[in-house]
C-alpha cells in the first residue's frame, strides 16, 4: 500500500472519530438529564394535599408517614406541626419549604428526632400579601440532597 494512501486512511479514520465524539457530546448535552432523572419534577408527580390526609409510601428501605397539622393561629398566621415516620433515619434530616403556586423562597425546617424513626417540627408557612391562596411543597432532604424516592409533591393550602 502507498504512504499516500495510509496517510488518507489516517485522516478519514481521524475525522471519523471527531466527528463521532462531536455527535456524541451534543447528544449527551440534549438528552442527558431526561435520562439521568428517576423520580421526577415536584410538577410531574401527584398531589398529594397534607392537610387532608397522611401521605404514605412505601420503599426498599421500608414505610413512610407524613402528616401535616394546624395548631394555633398567632400574629405571624397558622402555626403547623409535621410529623415524619421513616424506615431509616437520615443523618440531616430537613424538610424544605417551597412555594408551588408562586415563588417565595425557601424556607428550611429541621426535623427533630422524637424516636429512632419519627420526626416532628414545627413552623409557620410565610403567607403571600396578594392573596390568600398559597399553596406549599415540602420537598424532604438529607442535608443538600433531595430524597429521590418520595412519589408525592406533598402540598397544603397556607391558611392566614
Amino acid at each position: 500500500m502507498p504512504v499516500s494512501d495510509l496517510v488518507v486512511r489516517q485522516g478519514m479514520v481521524r475525522t471519523i472519530v471527531v466527528l463521532g465524539l462531536v455527535l456524541a457530546a451534543i447528544v449527551a448535552l440534549a438528552f442527558g438529564p431526561q435520562w439521568l432523572e428517576t423520580a421526577g419534577t415536584a410538577e410531574e408527580r401527584p398531589e398529594c394535599d397534607l392537610l387532608s390526609r397522611a401521605c404514605t409510601w412505601e420503599t426498599d428501605e421500608g414505610a413512610w408517614r407524613v402528616e401535616l397539622s394546624t395548631l394555633e393561629e398567632g400574629d405571624q398566621g397558622m402555626e403547623y406541626r409535621l410529623a415524619i415516620t421513616v424506615p431509616e433515619a437520615p443523618d440531616r434530616f430537613l424538610a424544605v419549604l417551597r412555594g408551588q403556586s408562586m415563588y417565595m423562597g425557601e424556607y428550611p425546617v429541621p426535623m427533630e428526632r422524637q424516636e429512632p424513626l419519627s420526626y416532628q417540627a414545627t413552623f409557620k408557612a410565610p403567607f403571600c400579601t396578594t392573596g390568600a391562596e398559597m399553596i406549599w411543597r415540602i420537598d424532604l432532604q438529607d442535608g443538600q440532597k433531595v430524597l429521590e424516592n418520595v412519589p408525592w409533591a406533598l402540598v397544603f393550602r397556607a391558611e392566614k
